[in-house]
């Protein structure tokens, strides 16, 4: 019986298979991070979807103690109306200052060069409320008629891409 010579091979991987490895892991990466930026946008929608709905009950019960809603004129500005009419300055014809929205949270940005000022130095400095994805709220009283019509108000979002197309927008109406 001959002997089996020992085997040369030292069991390395080749090149090929390291190719196949990485663009496996690749794939599954790009995957991965494409879903999450998807789950991501959900998440900021609902989030946009959430605070016109708590703008609208405090514009509510504004309306509901002063006769009307604030005037807005749908701006990127309109939103310091919002600020001002709901949270910062006494409502008009009531004593005591009524605040009818006491956190906005995350719709007040934060204050540059100051990322630890407190909640109402924010405030108190805020231009504008932003959406989740940092564009301003617009808020337009009274509304346009093909909207919600002229004795309501229109409040939106022009979502992630700030886009121009009213149907890419999250609004009340």
């Amino acid at each position: 019986m001959k002997p089996v010579p020992p085997s040369t091979s030292r069991g390395a991987f080749t090149l090929i298979e390291i190719l196949v490895v990485i663009a496996i892991i690749a794939i599954l990466a790009s995957l991965i991070l494409s879903v999450s930026g998807f789950v991501q946008e959900k998440a900021g929608i609902s989030r946009a979807q959430v605070e016109i709905k708590a703008l609208e009950t405090a514009l509510e019960n504004y309306k509901q103690d002063n006769g009307t809603y604030p005037a807005g004129d749908g701006s990127e500005s309109s939103s310091l109306v919002l600020l001002d009419e709901l949270n910062r300055k006494p409502a008009s014809g009531t004593s005591g200052g009524k605040i009818y929205m006491a956190d906005l949270g995350k719709m007040i940005p934060p204050i540059p060069g100051n990322p630890s000022a407190s909640y109402a130095e924010k405030v108190a400095a805020a231009r504008q409320l932003v959406d989740p994805f940092g564009n301003p709220y617009h808020y337009e009283f009274p509304g346009k008629p093909e909207r919600s019509g002229e004795a309501f108000f229109d409040l939106w979002s022009q979502g992630k891409k700030n886009s121009a197309d009213e149907n890419k927008w999250i609004k009340n109406w």
